[in-house]
C-alpha cells in the first residue's frame, strides 16, 4: 500500500451537479458569476466597524538625520508640493483620492477632488 495520495480536482463551489459535462480544461478560467444588483449600504454593515488608517498627505521631504536632530519649534521643513497642488489621501497605504486642504471653524480639513482608480 503506498503512502501517496492520489491527486483528485475539486469543482469550485458555485458549480452544481446541474453543470454540463463538457468544462473547459485546465487551461480555461473559470469564472464565477457576478452579482445581479449593485450592493446597498446594507449588505456592507458587516464592515462598517472595521478600523482603516486615513492619512492626508500634503507633500514629502528627505533630509539626514542629522539635519532631522537639528529641528526646532518655528523651523521651516520644505515639502515636494507647492501652494495650491492637491493633497493625497491614503487608506492602509493605499492611495484612493486626491483633495485640497481647508479650514473649517478653525479645523483643518481635505474636501475630495479626485477618486483615484487604480488598476489591477
Amino acid at each position: 500500500m503506498s503512502d501517496e495520495l492520489e491527486p483528485r480536482q475539486l469543482a469550485p463551489a458555485h458549480l452544481s451537479d446541474e453543470t454540463p459535462a463538457d468544462l473547459p480544461g485546465d487551461d480555461a478560467a473559470v469564472q464565477s458569476p457576478r452579482p445581479t444588483t449593485s450592493p446597498t449600504p446594507d449588505d456592507l454593515q458587516a464592515v462598517f466597524d472595521v478600523p482603516v488608517k486615513v492619512q492626508a498627505v500634503l507633500g514629502r521631504s528627505r533630509m539626514d538625520i542629522g539635519e532631522l536632530l537639528r529641528l526646532k519649534p518655528g523651523m521651516v521643513v520644505e515639502l515636494d508640493r507647492r501652494v495650491g497642488e492637491p493633497v493625497d489621501i491614503f487608506v492602509n497605504n493605499r492611495l484612493i483620492a486626491r483633495g485640497e486642504v481647508v479650514l473649517i471653524d478653525s479645523t483643518l480639513g481635505i474636501t475630495l477632488t479626485e477618486i483615484v482608480r487604480q488598476e489591477a
